[in-house]
């Protein structure tokens, strides 16, 4: 029997090995050898989905008509529920038909976009440190990207005159994220304000990731990209209800604003997927309208997480700023360490899962990620367990 020769396409070689796969295959093998794992890596929710949205899933699915394939452009009660909750959250009125977008999860919007908007030997501004997936799928549809820098002295936020030059004739698409996933940083509407007139002069679509605006604290709320004048103009803004309601595996989101850009990206859609199984849009319409109470019971519990990581963190001499948002610690490591040395060191040592800072861009080296998605318990043994490093 002749075998054949089955070689990863070049698209696959040019990609880097993707950041939370490795962190699982390290932990696999920590726990493979005894170790008692605390994870603080990946940004998973260990809060249930509520009660109200799983019977809503329930009488979803019992429902026959969602059995069926689902609309591309999603159920319009969802679309509307969509739209009734971006004017009550953000004061901003999208149109159902043309602004707004479901999708399986932000993640995929934001991996499917580039395939609309940009081709080959165009260059796609990415954030750094950032979300790998602004770069794979970028990748995917034959882009460069160039980098964003994302530094401490700004705040985290972009770099503008930093972008090179030669890059930014190229630049098609720019991918922001605030709150920001790894540094749990937060935009202002001046600053979006400034985005919208830096791509009308250069040309270039934005796409805010916006996965995070339901997570903050101390009274503090994030403003959407689509707040600011022109917004609509230049680009859009992914929604997800992973984090918000504890539904990462449930894999429900959306977009909203240019409604072109939707077009292209709803085309794109059409022929890679067949919508998102209507019980789950049931149950995220329900999310969205009944879920007030629940995000603010998640806010408690993380911000008491928070607290409990940072203090301690602080108190043992690590220099931490305690974020308004996100379920991240974003935090500088201490001299004498690299990102990666110290996190294979809390892993091997001290069996605390951390993510390299490295791991987002190389301008994420000398910091690390810690996630609060484990019981404070857990946390404040992490804390001891830090301690006691020698």
């Amino acid at each position: 029997m002749t075998t054949l020769t089955i070689e990863a396409a070049d698209r696959i070689k040019k990609l880097p090995p993707y950041l939370f796969a490795e962190i699982d295959r390290l932990k696999r093998e920590a726990r493979d050898q005894g170790v008692d794992i605390i994870d603080l890596g990946v940004g998973d929710p260990d809060i249930p989905t509520p009660n109200f949205i799983i019977d809503s899933l329930y009488e979803g699915a019992k429902d026959p008509k969602n059995h069926r394939y689902a609309l591309d452009a999603g159920m319009p009660s969802f679309r509307e529920e969509i739209a009734s909750w971006f004017q009550r959250r953000f004061g901003v009125s999208v149109d159902t038909q043309n602004e707004i977008l479901p999708l399986i999860g932000s993640k995929e919007g934001i991996a499917h976009l580039p395939l609309a908007v940009v081709n080959p030997g165009d260059v796609v501004l990415v954030p750094d440190p950032g979300y790998p997936v602004y770069h794979s799928a970028s990748y995917f549809a034959g882009a460069e990207t160039s980098t964003i820098p994302l530094v401490e002295e700004k705040g985290f936020l972009p770099d503008f005159s930093a972008i090179d030059p030669a890059a930014l004739k190229q630049a098609k698409l720019m991918f922001l994220n605030y709150p920001n996933n790894p540094t749990a940083a937060c935009a202002t509407l001046e600053f979006y304000e400034e985005v919208v007139q830096f791509a009308k002069e250069h040309d270039i679509i934005v796409a805010q990731d916006a996965a995070y605006t339901e997570m903050a604290y101390d009274g503090y709320k994030p403003v959407s990209f689509l707040q600011a004048k022109g917004a609509k103009e230049v680009g859009i803004e992914f929604h997800s209800l992973s984090k918000t309601y504890n539904m990462t595996g449930w894999r429900v989101g959306f977009a909203v604003g240019n409604p072109e850009i939707l077009k292209l990206l709803a085309k794109v859609k059409a022929n890679c997927d067949s919508g998102i199984f209507q019980a789950i849009q049931v149950a995220a319409t329900t999310a969205l309208k009944e879920g007030d109470q629940a995000v603010q019971d998640n806010i408690d519990i993380y911000q008491e997480r928070r607290d409990i990581l940072v203090d301690g963190l602080e108190s043992i001499g690590w220099k931490v700023n305690k974020p308004k948002a996100t379920f991240y610690i974003w935090t500088k490591v201490p001299s004498g360490y690299t990102s990666a040395e110290l996190t294979t060191k809390l892993l091997k040592d001290a069996g605390i899962v951390v993510t390299p800072g490295n791991g987002f861009g190389p301008n994420g080296e000398g910091f690390i990620r810690f996630s609060v998605t484990v019981a404070k318990e857990k946390l404040q043994e992490a804390v001891e367990r830090i301690k006691n490093l020698k």
